[in-house]
């Protein structure tokens, strides 16, 4: 059927409106479009570089009617790949643009195979064209994401996968940075979470590339530049939305608070999007990492090999230690090359003690972290540095020995806990929290006072041997299930009578104290054995010479039989005392073992013969956490953190104990509190009748300046001579009336 006056030729746009609606009615109009194509197709491959208008319109025009011919067209999409593969690095950059938005409208009509598409995306990211490449990286990661939707396409995300590992290892730097970042990209948006994905990335930190190598390492270091942005923008340092807004409407229109308003506006959307996203958790990318330990090496390697930038070689560090510390590796030379850095003056010395504490683990031999540990104290725990330093020290010999208590000498130890009366606030609660550290781990380590009173917990206590490993076969505390149920109260937990407590140290300050008492007994006993020898002295008689020699031959064989016979007695009751306190610290070691074997017996009892519920793991918790201050003096303790975090937080470190500042409304108000009750400051007007007139001295201090300067200007004019006069004739007035 001809048309006479058919201009839809010449309007794509309805001629493509129609051809959806029907398209054998219009199937003449659409061939006649596609042999334009075909013809200026032809014209532009022998010019590339120039912008082809034409075939523009016609590329995108087939491509949105595709599906209605897919036998005409089923060259169509081959012809576009081929143009792009072959003159890809040539093409004026909006007929590419074009192009792959033909071949993106294809796809998603389900006309072309996404292996196919992918591939050619990822080899046009070599071109020198960022919005190109940008474009193609959002559409790479959303196709990806879609074909994964509803399961997981093996097939395709293995072919991807590959096809992505050779490009990491490409020449064109851009195209391997882009690889790497569609990547990380699907590892987040949980597409690619496998252990593939993670390890194809894990290559990305030996690259020769800086900025590939930066990308992966800051991959597995689980840091992102928007959180710390979002970070940022939540600030209390922020103004206020209504604030802001209301200002704006009630002063002047101004262009500062026209900025203002804007950038608050923006900070509230970024707001709301914060609190919309899902809570992220542990970050579990190193734990799919198929030879850590291999791993660990490589990348410590790499580190003492290259002479990369400070912020480089401390993104290495952090993984590192957090692979040591995940993975429980041994990397023993890594411990002497971070000790070099433990100075007060170093760059980010504080990340560099995380660093250490993260790479810290039970399975560490203590002669590896002992000199480590020396050296951080001799650094850093000293009088000549600041407050700051000092417990910034403490806080970092804490978090080491909370992953390593082996690695603290018990001298060492008693040492510190000195600090817990040092003036500086900071510096004492440092101190005590490493004395609650090791209170709650080997408290036999601290001395006596700093133990402070057994509790339940503490005597179940196994003691800390290197290699051991304390696998439970029970439920700890579950014996608490075979009591009946009542409702758990920490403060009734507490003992009635607080003086009523035994000791069950193990430590020789109990002995010292012990054998002084006896010393003090022995010595009153000779005091006594004294006093009555003097009381039986004989009256005095004049005696010969030889007389007197006898005599005191005698006397210094009773003495010498004296002084044996009191050692020995000394010696005896010594040694019973000692065999006492033996006995004593025998039955107490008893008795503790009993009362905990007798729990061990119950709690295994409960674990074997019931299934635990919610609830029954709800009572155990609370009995548990009711153990940590049975006995104790003062009202509750937080429960001791069995299960510590995988990493570091570098708060923990860098966390002060100091009084914070007051702002200016506190500090006004504790002086108005200070004022009540107070007379008023200042002159003080000792007249009886205060309406009576002044004199002149006193009316000129109220009078301005300018009516009064005319009589300072005498005073500055005078000599050394008139102000000796002055001031003797001042004198003498004094001493008249007085």
């Amino acid at each position: 059927m001809v048309r006479h006056n058919n201009q839809l030729p010449d309007n794509l746009p309805q001629l493509q409106n129609l051809i959806k609606r029907d398209p054998e009615s219009y199937k003449e109009e659409f061939l006649q479009q596609h042999n334009h194509f075909r013809s200026f197709l032809e014209v532009f491959r022998l010019h590339p570089e120039k912008f082809d208008k034409d075939l523009d319109v016609v590329s995108m025009f087939l491509a949105q009617v595709a599906h209605c011919y897919p036998d005409e067209l089923a060259t169509f999409p081959q012809e576009l790949i081929e143009t792009l593969e072959k003159h890809n690095t040539v093409l004026h950059s909006d007929m590419r643009m074009t192009f792959c938005k033909a071949l993106i409208l294809l796809r998603n009509k389900g006309l072309l195979e996404p292996t196919a598409l992918l591939s050619l995306f990822f080899n046009l990211l070599r071109c020198q064209d960022k919005a190109l490449r940008e474009f193609l990286q959002n559409h790479i990661i959303t196709d990806i994401k879609n074909v994964n939707s509803k399961h997981k396409n093996a097939k395709i995300n293995t072919a991807l996968q590959n096809f992505m590992f050779t490009m990491l290892k490409d020449s064109n730097d851009r195209a391997a940075k882009m690889s790497l970042d569609i990547m990380i990209e699907l590892y987040k948006k949980n597409v690619w979470n496998d252990a593939k994905t993670v390890n194809v990335i894990a290559t990305g930190c030996f690259s020769k590339v800086t900025k590939v190598m930066v990308a992966s390492l800051k991959f597995f270091m689980g840091t992102d530049p928007e959180d710390k942005d979002s970070d940022d923008s939540d600030s209390d340092d922020e103004p206020n939305v209504k604030e802001i807004m209301l200002a704006n409407k009630v002063n002047k229109k101004t262009k500062k608070r026209e900025k203002q308003l804007k950038k608050v506006k923006q900070m509230f959307v970024k707001s709301k999007k914060k609190k919309s996203k899902a809570p992220q958790f542990n970050f579990s990318a190193l734990h799919l990492i198929h030879d850590p330990q291999g791993f660990a090496e490589k990348l410590f390697k790499q580190l003492q090999k290259n002479n990369d930038r400070q912020e480089i070689k401390i993104m290495g560090m952090d993984v590192i230690s957090r692979l040591i510390g995940l993975h429980n590796l041994f990397l023993i030379n890594f411990y002497p090359y971070i000790q070099k850095f433990l100075k007060p003056h170093t760059t980010d010395v504080t990340k560099m003690l995380q660093f250490l504490a993260q790479a810290s683990h039970e399975l560490i031999p203590p002669d590896v972290l002992d000199p480590v540990v020396k050296t951080l104290v001799d650094n850093f725990v000293t009088e000549r540095n600041s407050s700051d330093v000092m417990a910034i020290g403490l806080n970092a010999v804490r978090e080491i020995c909370a992953r390593c208590p082996l690695a603290m000498s018990e001298d060492l130890l008693r040492d510190l806990a000195q600090y817990k009366h040092y003036r500086e606030r900071s510096v004492m609660m440092a101190a005590r929290s490493l004395i609650g550290l090791f209170k709650n781990v080997m408290p036999d380590m601290l001395h006596k006072k700093d133990r402070g009173r057994p509790t339940e917990a503490t005597m179940a206590l196994e003691p800390v041997q290197y290699g051991k490993i304390n696998a439970k076969d029970f439920v700890p505390g579950a014996e608490i299930l075979l009591e009946k149920e009542k409702d758990i109260d920490i403060d009734s937990a507490e003992s009635e009578d607080d003086e009523e407590w035994i000791d069950v140290s193990h430590s020789s300050d109990e002995g010292d104290l012990t054998l002084a008492s006896e010393d003090e007994e022995v010595e009153d006993e000779e005091d006594d054995d004294e006093s009555e020898r003097r009381n039986s002295k004989v009256p005095k008689v004049k005696k010969s010479k030889n007389d007197k020699e006898e005599e005191s031959e005698e006397e210094d064989e009773v003495s010498e039989k004296f002084i044996k016979r009191k050692k020995k007695t000394y010696a005896t009751k010594l040694e019973r005392k000692k065999r006492k306190i033996e006995r004593m610290r025998k039955s107490k070691e008893d008795s503790r073992t009993e009362y905990t074997a007798e729990k061990k017996e119950k709690a295994a009892q409960v674990s074997v013969t019931r299934i635990l519920t919610d609830k029954d793991f709800k009572r155990i918790d609370e009995a548990l956490a009711v153990q940590q201050v049975v006995h104790a003096k003062k009202g509750k303790k937080r429960p001791l953190e069995e299960e510590r975090g995988e990493l570091v937080k570098l708060g923990d470190i860098e966390n002060i104990f100091k009084r914070k500042r007051h702002d200016y409304e506190a500090r006004q108000e504790t002086v108005r509190k200070g004022q009540e009750g107070r007379e008023k400051f200042g002159y003080k007007d000792g007249r009886q009748n205060p309406l009576c007139s002044k004199t002149n001295r006193e009316k000129k201090k109220n009078k301005a300046y300018q009516m009064v300067k005319h009589k300072f200007k005498g005073k500055e004019k005078r000599s050394f001579k008139d102000k000796q006069i002055a001031l003797r004739n001042h004198l003498v007035k004094l001493k008249k009336m007085k």
